[in-house]
């Protein structure tokens, strides 16, 4: 047991983004089916309604759980939320975009293309996400 406390601790961003990172890719691809699939919505605009309820949740447990952002004050959380949309907004344009492709150009299957979108975003996301947005300062280290 404590082996595994030492390397949960040694590596606990990583292991606390893969996890919050799980939920929210299965939480994207039950909303992303329902909406698309279920409710027959487009899906670029399936992928759109998916992608701003779980930029929410996200934002909220990287910057309680993953990244323990430590900024305060109405002003600057709001600036740490724009850029994480921000970020988010490149890589939901990268996600349509492979949408495009593979279902209206390459006729795949929506599931299969949003299951390949979301394992670029995820990747993408955590490098925005830790050079950029929860990017630690000299003081918080």
């Amino acid at each position: 047991m404590d082996l595994i406390i030492k390397i949960y601790r040694k590596h606990k961003e990583a292991i606390d983004y893969l996890f919050w990172g799980g939920v929210a890719f299965l939480l994207s691809m039950v909303l992303f089916y329902l909406f698309a699939n279920v409710m027959n919505i487009y899906e670029q605009i399936a992928n759109i309604i998916s992608w701003v309820i779980c930029v929410i949740f996200t934002y909220l447990t990287n910057r309680t759980f993953v990244f323990c952002s430590k900024v305060k004050g109405f002003k600057n959380i709001f600036k740490e939320f724009k850029d994480f949309v921000t970020a988010r907004l490149l890589t939901l344009v990268m996600e349509n975009a492979i949408l495009f492709v593979m279902i209206d150009l390459l006729n795949l299957n929506n599931m299969v293309s949003k299951l390949v979108g979301q394992f670029v975003v995820i990747v993408s996301n955590y490098f925005l996400s830790k050079l950029w947005i929860f990017k630690k300062k000299k003081a918080d280290k």
